[in-house]
C-alpha cells in the first residue's frame, strides 16, 4: 500500500500508546474536504440520529486524502437491518456472515450518496489516479466506523469492535491495516479486511493471527467463510470446519 504524506498528530500517538477501544463516538465534527493523507486510520466520527438516520464521516483517495460526511436515512438502515438479518442464527457461521453482509451493505450506501466510490477496484491495482479509489488505511477507517455503527444499534450481537491493527508497519511495500472485531464468547479477534475487494462487496474476514501471518482469505481454510455466493441465502448454509 503506498503511502501519501506522513502526518502524525497527537492524537494518532495517543492512539497508538494507548489502545483504542471502542467506545460512545466523541462530538461529531461535519467536514466534507480534501486533507492531508494520514499513516494509520482515521477513530471514526457518526452520530445515530433520533429519527434512525446516521450521520458518517468516511474516507477515500488512498491514505484518506479526501474525507466526506453523509448520512444513511432510516430507510436506508432499515434495508441493512432486513439484508442481515438473512443470517440470524447463532452459530459463528452465521454471526460472520450477518458481519459480512452489513459491510457490504454499508459500503453500498455510501457508494450511493458518493458515487465515485464505485471506481475502486480490488486491492490497489491499477487505480493511482483514479477518483474514489481506497487504500487500507481508508478500509480499516470506513470499515471500523461501519462496524460501530452496526453495533451501536444491536445488530452485531456477541461481538466487540476492537482498535486496527497493522502488520509490516516499518516495510512501506507491504505495510497493511485491517479492522477488527472479537468474539466477546471466545476472546478472539478477527481481521474484518474490505481492502482485497471493490468497495461495496463482501469483506475477507479471519482470525487476527492468521491475517497477522499473512494467510489469504481466499486459501483454505478461509475460503469457505468467504465465499461470494450469487444468494444471501447460500452464506447462512455454509458450514465451517477447523480454522486456524
Amino acid at each position: 500500500m503506498p503511502f501519501g504524506l506522513v502526518v502524525i498528530g497527537f492524537f494518532i500517538i495517543l492512539a497508538s500508546l494507548t489502545g483504542w477501544v471502542a467506545a460512545a463516538p466523541s462530538q461529531f465534527i461535519s467536514f466534507d474536504e480534501i486533507s492531508k493523507s494520514v499513516s494509520s486510520p482515521l477513530l471514526p466520527e457518526y452520530e445515530i440520529n433520533p429519527n434512525g438516520s446516521v450521520t458518517l464521516r468516511i474516507c477515500f483517495n488512498w491514505s484518506c486524502a479526501y474525507r466526506e460526511t453523509m448520512t444513511f436515512t432510516p430507510d436506508d438502515m432499515k434495508l441493512v437491518k432486513k439484508n442481515m438479518a438473512s443470517c440470524a442464527g447463532t452459530t459463528l457461521n452465521d454471526r460472520l456472515q450477518r458481519l459480512r453482509i452489513g459491510i457490504w451493505q454499508m459500503e453500498s450506501l455510501a457508494e450511493k450518496y458518493q458515487p465515485l466510490l464505485a471506481n475502486d477496484l480490488a486491492i490497489n491495482d491499477y487505480e493511482q489516479e483514479i477518483e474514489g479509489r481506497t487504500d487500507c488505511i481508508d478500509n480499516a477507517s470506513n470499515t471500523t466506523t461501519y462496524l460501530q455503527i452496526l453495533r451501536d444499534i444491536g445488530e452485531l450481537p456477541g461481538w466487540k469492535v476492537s482498535p486496527t491493527t497493522v502488520r509490516n508497519r516499518f516495510d512501506i511495500t507491504a505495510v497493511h491495516w485491517t479492522a477488527v472485531i472479537t468474539d466477546m464468547e471466545t476472546g478472539l479477534p478477527w481481521s474484518v479486511d474490505s481492502w482485497f475487494r471493490p468497495n461495496g462487496h463482501l469483506p475477507m474476514v479471519m482470525p487476527l493471527q492468521s491475517w497477522v501471518d499473512e494467510k489469504k482469505g481466499w486459501e483454505p481454510p478461509f475460503e469457505q467463510i468467504n465465499i461470494t455466493p450469487r444468494t444471501v441465502n447460500e452464506l447462512c448454509s455454509n458450514k465451517l470446519g477447523h480454522l486456524h
